[in-house]
């Protein structure tokens, strides 16, 4: 079983390649946030395809924009 300082240690790295990886999704211009990305690193980690995750939340963010301005449109209409 893993030491306290062995799982801290553990959670640093982690950490540490987050970061970088926020500063490239930055750089990028993904619009993923810490969590979104952490997120997609866990399910790539798991074995999802990587290609098929950034269909997924490209499709996402697709319904999500339609959804926002059919809600923009209705206010407007009321």
């Amino acid at each position: 079983m893993p030491t306290t300082e062995e799982l801290q240690q553990k959670r640093e790295a982690a950490k540490e390649v987050i970061d970088v990886l926020q500063e490239i999704s930055l750089l990028l211009n993904t619009k993923l946030n810490r969590t979104q990305l952490s997120l997609s690193v866990s399910l790539i980690e798991n074995g999802v395809n990587p290609e098929a995750l950034a269909v997924v939340i490209k499709e996402l963010r697709k319904a999500g924009e339609k959804v926002r301005n059919e809600s923009a449109e209705s206010d407007l209409a009321d």
